[in-house]
């Protein structure tokens, strides 16, 4: 069997489409469209739509992010713009402490959006640097579960969202 190189188009039956961006000795590591990044064994089953030769060391990180960011453009219509729900516009985040003798704060709730969003961006950086990094596999496998786990514990804030393709996805049972 011959592994698939970085920049390969796959579709896969539970994850639907996405390119690897790394590959291990046991995974491919693949960010989908709608699923974000998730590792594969390499003889899981999926279709390849376009594959790319396997010399990894040719291809750098900054190319493979401008073809992942190219496919990503052609397969949807999702714009780096995040914008917060409609019915949430305007609004404010109200924090009351349990103590009454404690003061309140309130804090507009596009403000917090942003904080939130901001996190979500800088965890993808993180996945990026760990995906480049010369950790070894299993290393890497690891930092990327805690990254998952923290995008999990920010689900709660999906409702903030406006479009469902950009909320935060957790760990799938």
């Amino acid at each position: 069997m011959k592994l698939l190189g970085i920049g390969s188009r796959i579709n896969h039956a539970e994850f639907g489409k996405g390119v690897v961006t790394n590959v291990t000795s046991k995974h491919y590591w693949v960010t989908f469209i709608e699923n974000g990044l998730e590792t594969i064994a390499i003889d899981s089953e999926f279709e390849v739509i376009e594959a790319a030769e396997d010399e990894v060391d040719s291809i750098s990180f900054f190319e493979v992010e401008q073809s992942l960011k190219s496919i990503l453009k052609k397969w949807s219509d999702v714009s780096e713009v995040i914008t917060i729900a409609d019915k949430w516009k305007g609004g404010k985040l109200i924090m009351e402490p349990g103590d009454t003798n404690l003061q309140g704060k309130e804090l507009p709730i596009d403000t917090f959006f942003h904080k939130i969003t901001m996190v979500r961006d800088r965890l993808r950086v993180m996945e990026q640097k760990i995906n480049s990094s010369n950790l070894e596999a299993q290393e890497k496998i690891d930092l990327q579960q805690y990254i998952t786990r923290s995008y999990g514990s920010l689900t709660s804030f999906n409702v903030l969202f406006k479009l469902k393709s950009q909320q935060f996805i957790g760990q799938r049972k």
